[in-house]
């Protein structure tokens, strides 16, 4: 958690932290984020605990709550289901647009980032499988040409990484993801949009279930 005085800006740098730290549950759903112990965490002033945490406001995962101060968010069941209901269409197209429009370099990096993401699994590490997943769907949201889809999913991103994350920790769930992600570069690399939306869909329907499973289990 400790912020290094060069390299990237500190508040890029306090904000990175707290988010992993909120993905990785390090900080649980419904904790205080108190300023006093983040700053000691961190080892900076209170300023730029503060921005962070306004920033951490505006994506969804942390919460302002009267008399307690920001806490970190709890995803609803029923906010999850809505979460994946939108992210089901928006990737979907995304696989569609992308097989359509997407130069063949583009292709090409979106296939060697499936084939990262097989090799992070492998190793296990679930910080670095929700991070290299997060990078295949960063490259997926260049090739489709469709600005609005892009931003959009970029408004959810943070929650949706946090249900990633979730969705990951169910036994087996990493190991199907990189089966499912490899039939989505397959249906690219084929330069077929119909399958790459079925496939893409199919994905997004599998992580919900994951997450939902887990989401239950937490209560």
């Amino acid at each position: 958690m400790q912020v290094s005085a060069v390299a990237a800006p500190v508040r890029a740098q306090v904000l990175r932290n707290l988010r992993e730290a909120i993905l990785d549950r390090t900080f649980k759903p419904g904790q205080r984020l108190l300023e006093r112990e983040l700053c000691e965490m961190t080892g900076v002033s209170r300023t730029p605990v503060r921005e962070a945490l306004r920033q951490l406001e505006s994506e969804g995962l942390v919460v302002m709550v009267p008399n307690r101060g920001p806490v970190v968010a709890q995803i609803t069941l029923e906010e999850a289901a809505d979460l994946y209901d939108v992210r089901g269409v928006l990737e979907a197209l995304a696989a569609r647009r992308f097989a359509m429009n997407a130069t063949d370099d583009e292709v090409a990096e979106l296939a060697a980032s499936a084939d990262r993401f097989a090799r992070v699994v492998g190793e296990g590490d679930l910080t670095d499988i929700v991070k290299c997943k997060d990078e295949f769907y960063s490259i997926m949201l260049r090739g489709p040409r469709n600005a609005v889809v892009r931003s959009v999913l970029g408004s959810l991103h943070a929650r949706i990484m946090f249900l990633r994350a979730t969705s990951l920790r169910r036994p087996a769930r990493s190991t199907e993801t990189v089966a499912e992600i490899r039939k989505i570069v397959e249906a690219i690399l084929e330069r077929n949009p119909d399958s790459a939306w079925a496939w893409s869909k199919q994905h997004v329907e599998r992580a919900a279930d994951a997450a939902m499973e887990i989401l239950r289990q937490n209560g």
